[in-house]
């Protein structure tokens, strides 16, 4: 089954009633509490709890077209193929801050293996953007998503005010795992491992006959 405890709308009011609606009882809601915060933070960190969704129970491939910083286009029907992993993030984000030498340790490792990793920055111009890289010295390539074109394109598995979210999409492009909050390292590596594992088997075998 779908985790769905955290998609909500933009408002307090939405979120709180949508998350007391699926659980079915008065039970707390984490992502919740901190939207009706009110501390002044703008972001609401989630609680690093993972989704991993099975083969038949993953949605459509994902679409969307955006810019990187860089300026370059990038269409994501190129992601087709490959594993890819799309973080989103911006730079005053505190726990984006924190993962942010992991994320970039498990680009180095896997992208030899033929992944690819993606930020998307939500909020931040560019040169707010590329100190940031400059600082934590990420080298993967960033959307510049404050339009929310990236971010609309995923909103079933993308809370829109939860950041850091980690998605892990799988070779036909659809979302294979899920990680709100700081990306413990050693998880968002095995949910890699395990896409990248997908279909070759069933390769192998193939070219064998």
């Amino acid at each position: 089954m779908l985790d769905r405890r955290a998609l909500f709308g933009a408002s307090a009011a939405i979120i709180a009633s949508a998350a007391l609606a699926l659980s079915g009882c008065a039970a707390s809601d984490p992502l919740a509490d901190q939207a009706k915060a009110g501390d002044g933070k703008n972001y609401i960190a989630g609680d690093g709890s993972v989704t991993e969704y099975a083969v038949d129970q993953r949605g459509g491939t994902v679409q969307f077209a955006g810019a990187l910083l860089n300026g370059q286009n990038v269409d994501a029907k190129t992601f087709k193929g490959k594993v890819t992993v799309l973080n989103f993030w911006y730079a005053a984000c505190a726990p984006c801050r924190l993962e942010a030498p992991d994320l970039e340790a498990l680009n180095q490792e896997f992208t030899p293996q033929g992944a690819l990793f993606y930020g998307v920055n939500v909020r931040d111009d560019v040169a707010n953007a590329d100190a940031f890289a400059r600082t934590f010295k990420t080298t993967y390539p960033s959307f510049k998503d404050k339009d929310g074109a990236v971010l609309l394109a995923v909103s079933s598995f993308v809370p829109p005010s939860a950041v850091p979210t980690t998605l892990v999409l799988d070779k036909e492009g659809r979302v294979a795992a899920r990680i709100l909050g700081v990306a413990d390292k050693s998880t968002l590596k095995a949910l890699i491992s395990s896409a990248l594992a997908e279909g070759k088997t069933a390769e192998g075998n193939s070219a064998q006959k």
